[in-house]
């Protein structure tokens, strides 16, 4: 199997999935979510205003088929590709195959999605999705809700929707009352994780409730809901009288369609409401990762029930909605803009949050000297991009102001994209998100307007500005023919597999290594100045021996192999070499590894003729 770039990807990482797995565990304590809270009528994220995206789960309802997604999988996914912040548990209640007809399997099912949201980092809304809950024995609601506080209330992640969508039912003697009974049972045991509250005919009449809202429980939002296409300007006014009124509000489930989940993706009302979304910053859930046959399902007939999905196994809705949460960043937004953007002219320093793209990150106050903001919220392939410009090729030192409540924290500097890559800096562990350290590296830059990135390699870190200066100018870059290009084996443009550590060679730095069968690294652009015979050499340790093979980025062709003598020891260092014929010009290599076992430092090519 092949990735994007033509390189083989690893294969046999038992070792390696181990660590990343328990990395993962450690990182979802680490870093937490912020905590939710109302202040008048904003939910706010760790005391600030913002707004989170996601999705919500279809009915958890036995043999409606929704309920083949709730899985540890699909969340990660969503996390992951779709970037989303918030996911819904939509727990049936009383339609068949719901909670009253098989408690324990639909809990379980609802355990399992907040489970996995924890885990991943994201908000969950544990949603009793419900037309007549008022109408129904309370008990079970409150009974039901105090297990979940009882059981979850500790984290920042839970969100409790205690209501999905009354009917035409009075707010005032209908869903106030029972609201009321629900939401003292929950607080008796978590006095500030967020509730969210349904509202008369199908969570629409949010003005009702701010006319009468609940008094004397803090954290208390109220639920709207809206298809695009069926409600338009009407609902957003009726909405905007709440927000006047002073409630917050937290939008539960919309849909891109008609409230009757059919129809085709209204784009212009869908867009329209996520303006007023995003203005008033109100978090949103859409409706529905499931792959039934209608309008409002975001996955085809038969899409996997795990995620790793492609385009095509998303319906037109599917796809709208994930480019409206990849890109929307909370407090700071995204997407890329980077083509007519300003050029920073270096030296100089770049506030973090005037990236001219962004995937992933938010942006939030920031207590540092200078005050303004910072760029945080930041996970595994986040990443925010610039553009600058370059009086002359360099060597460039890049300080980064950063702060991180954690350990594990990895940044890398590169080109946008994610080619080359410049170089990389562990995050040290400040104490706090807004205590304040500056780390820096020198990488060598190319002159002229270019567009680059700060990504995480490492997540759980924050950084409010980065600056660039130049220490001096590089060595010719176009080596004449008789002279050595050497490259650093841990410059690769891209990688599988492997890791670096610091080396005790000569010159020091950092080596590659943890080489496995099938690892290999790609080194893009090396310039060869003319065609001809090259003498290639390799700086390598071993243990106990092993093979390596140099070809061109992809795997064809080989120009040749060799075996990695056993050194007796990792930091042991010997140099072997073969000859081979190169093409002049810009060329992208490839280093493979068909027996691992061994480290490479650097490897060089040098004209024979």
């Amino acid at each position: 199997m092949k990735n994007e770039n033509g390189c083989a990807f690893p294969v046999g990482k038992a070792r390696k999935s181990m660590l990343l797995a328990a990395l993962a565990l450690m990182s979802s304590s680490v870093f937490a979510v912020e905590p939710l809270s109302v202040n008048g009528n904003q939910v706010l994220i760790g005391g600030q205003q913002g707004s989170v995206a996601g999705n919500s789960f279809f009915w958890s309802n036995n043999g409606w088929g929704g309920e083949k997604f709730y899985n540890p999988s699909t969340v990660s996914w969503l996390k992951s590709d779709w970037k989303s912040g918030v996911v819904r548990a939509a727990m049936g209640v009383e339609d068949p195959g719901g909670y009253f007809d098989d408690p324990a399997g639909n809990e379980a099912k609802v355990r399992a999605i907040v489970d996995a949201a924890i885990a991943n980092d994201m908000y969950v809304i544990i949603d009793w999705h419900s037309h007549y809950a008022n109408e129904h024995d309370w008990s079970q609601a409150v009974n039901f809700f105090s297990r979940m506080a009882a059981d979850y209330g500790h984290t920042n992640n839970v969100i409790y929707e205690i209501f999905n969508e009354p009917k035409q039912v009075s707010w005032s003697s209908g869903v106030k009352p029972y609201a009321e009974s629900v939401i003292s049972s929950i607080r008796s045991i978590d006095p500030d994780n967020l509730i969210i509250v349904g509202t008369p005919n199908w969570s629409q009449d949010v003005d009702d409730a701010s006319f009468d809202p609940i008094q004397g429980h803090v954290n208390i939002a109220y639920g709207l809901h809206f298809y695009s296409g069926s409600h338009g300007q009407w609902l957003r006014d009726k909405a905007q009288t709440a927000l006047n009124n002073g409630i917050a509000l937290f939008v539960t489930e919309w849909g891109t369609v008609n409230a009757d989940g059919n129809g085709g993706v209204n784009y212009g009302e869908t867009d329209a409401w996520m303006e007023f979304l995003k203005n008033n910053n109100i978090s949103h859930a859409n409706w529905s990762i499931n792959d039934k046959s209608e309008g409002a399902s975001a996955l085809v007939p038969g899409a996997s029930t795990t995620g790793s999905w492609d385009s095509a196994q998303l319906t037109a809705s599917g796809n709208k909605v994930r480019d409206i949460i990849l890109n929307w960043g909370g407090a700071a937004g995204g997407g890329d803009d980077c083509d007519s953007a300003t050029a920073v002219n270096v030296p100089g320093r770049i506030e973090a949050e005037a990236f001219c793209g962004a995937d992933g990150i938010q942006t939030e106050a920031t207590s540092d000297t200078g005050g303004g903001e910072n760029v945080g919220y930041i996970d595994i392939d986040d990443w925010m991009a610039y553009r600058i410009n370059v009086p002359a090729a360099g060597d460039y030192e890049i300080s980064y102001r950063v702060a991180a409540n954690g350990a594990g924290g990895v940044l890398q500097f590169e080109g946008k994209g994610g080619s080359p890559v410049y170089g990389q800096l562990d995050i040290p562990n400040t104490g706090d998100w807004q205590s304040w350290t500056t780390i820096s590296q020198t990488v060598s830059l190319p002159a002229g307007d270019q567009q680059v990135a700060v990504a995480a390699v490492g997540p759980g870190w924050n950084i409010n500005w980065l600056d660039i200066k130049s220490v001096g100018p590089n060595p010719d870059p176009d080596p004449k023919p008789g002279e050595t290009i050497l490259i650093e084996a841990e410059n690769y443009s891209f990688m599988g597999g492997v890791e670096v550590e610091s080396t005790s060679d000569v010159g020091g730095g950092q080596n590659v290594g943890y080489l496995d069968d099938g690892d290999w690294m790609a080194y893009h652009g090396v310039n060869v100045p003319s065609a001809g015979n090259y003498r290639v050499e390799f700086r390598v340790a071993s243990q106990g021996g092993g093979q390596l093979s140099f070809e061109r980025a992809g795997g064809s062709p080989v120009y040749g192999t060799l075996n990695v003598p056993a050194t007796g020891d990792w930091q042991n260092w010997t140099t072997i070499s073969m000859d081979v014929y190169l093409d002049a010009g810009s060329q992208d290599f490839g280093i493979g590894v068909p027996t691992g076992g061994w480290n490479l430092n650097w490897f060089s090519l040098t004209k024979l003729d």
